[in-house]
């Protein structure tokens, strides 16, 4: 492979990772427990949006299952948010000639 055909391609990944990561930015993703009872909304990069809480979930008298509600939806949402995030990288990645196992971003 010639140096100036490497080069063409980093520059070409450089200006796809400026524009997935914009996109990420953008990107809402929902995570959900309890049957949808609890939804927490984080961005593309990971930062929270929004909480939303069907009243039925508030027990003053189970403090815990809300809390654990709560983190099963964050947690619902971060996968997700990685699903994508692999999902687009993989898309941006293909046909470009990486080692196998090489993660990106670097």
């Amino acid at each position: 492979m010639n140096i100036n055909k490497l080069m063409k391609q980093a520059q070409e990944m450089q200006k796809k990772m400026q524009e997935m990561q914009e996109k990420m930015g953008e990107l809402e993703v929902v995570g959900a427990a309890g049957g949808g009872m609890v939804q927490v909304t984080l961005s593309g990069k990971g930062e929270a949006r929004k909480v939303q809480i069907d009243p039925k979930a508030i027990d003053p008298e189970d403090t815990e299952m809300l809390e654990d509600l709560l983190v099963a939806a964050i947690n619902d949402a971060r996968r997700k948010v990685e699903e994508t995030t692999n999902a687009e990288m993989a898309n941006m990645t293909s046909g470009l000639p990486i080692p196998p196992g090489m993660k990106l971003p670097f």
